[in-house]
């Protein structure tokens, strides 16, 4: 099929490449502009750009489809489909409506629960036992479009935002390429009124981590918005990223160090800390992060 593709983020280069290695025809690559990223601040092409030049695909990035010449480009494709996953942008009809066959989006849960930005982490957070991709015909509405096919995973308790994420990559990549394969002899069925969750986008002022939560609800969120944002606490004036951890036993005041290593005291429970990161140092496990860092037991993390 001559598609039109349109990603962003790591999420979307798998699909990328799942369509190209499955023979389609990839008519242009859509995916947001280059941004001011590291300590330069120097614009930084995107995942899905970066894979696309390589790929030799074109590549195209406009800041939104108001103009009346962007809308005819992409009309001018003259595309059987167009295959969207975390684009970044909302579609307005008329970019629905161009190809010949609609558009189709691959979303990362099992709609019409998480809806919206975050669904990765917020089914995490939200201690759900099973997550899933779903492929939907799109429309003007959030995450509303019928859906074709959906491919599930249990949610194990080692989890994070990070392996998940990896997982339902490659689950949405497989889906997309037997969906296209298929398409003629399925039919999409629309979403229930019934279980609608929205996945709001992670806010950096929900990562601080408050001891005085359950220990499950902490372990959740440790996981769920790891590595990005990353849930942290401060010791000794340092912010410390908390990236993995268990559920332990013991119990103590909120937030207090039980042993040497790292079993920590929450407001009912407790969770041992796996892997942390300081502010400006990589990520380690809790053995070799405590062999430069003192947290004597007994310490009251903040």
């Amino acid at each position: 099929m001559r598609i039109v593709f349109m990603g962003t983020p790591d999420f979307s280069v798998n699909v990328l490449q799942a369509l190209v290695d499955a023979g389609h025809d990839i008519a242009a690559v859509y995916t947001q502009p280059p941004r001011p990223a590291g300590r330069g601040k120097k614009p930084r092409p995107s995942p899905v750009q970066k894979r696309a030049e390589e790929l030799g695909l074109e590549v195209r990035h406009p800041l939104n489809f108001k103009a009346e010449a962007d809308r005819e480009a992409f009309k001018a494709l003259d595309a059987d489909i167009a295959v969207v996953v975390a684009y970044g942008l909302i579609l307005p009809q008329a970019i629905l409506d161009a190809p010949a066959r609609g558009c189709l989006n691959i979303h990362a849960s099992l709609l019409p629960r998480w809806r919206g930005a975050a669904p990765i982490q917020r089914a995490i957070m939200a201690g759900d036992a099973e997550t899933g991709v779903c492929i939907m015909q799109m429309e003007a509405g959030l995450d509303t479009g019928s859906v074709l096919e959906c491919a599930r995973t249990a949610i194990t308790p080692g989890d994070t935002a990070a392996s998940l994420h990896d997982r339902l990559a490659g689950m949405g990549a497989a889906l997309i390429v037997d969906v296209l394969a298929r398409l003629d002899s399925l039919s999409a069925t629309p979403q229930p009124d019934d279980g609608i969750t929205y996945a709001a986008k992670i806010d950096k002022s929900e990562a601080r981590i408050d001891w005085n939560r359950p220990a499950p609800e902490i372990d959740r969120l440790i996981r769920g918005i790891s590595p990005f944002p990353g849930a942290w606490f401060e010791h000794d004036g340092q912010r410390i990223k908390a990236l993995d951890s268990t559920l332990a036993a013991g119990n103590g005041p909120a937030g207090t160090v039980l042993d040497d290593t790292l079993t920590i005291a929450c407001g009912s429970g407790a969770i041992r800390l796996l892997r942390l990161q300081k502010a400006g140092k990589s990520p380690q496990d809790a053995e070799t992060f405590l062999l430069g860092t003192k947290i004597p037991v007994g310490t009251v993390l903040e």
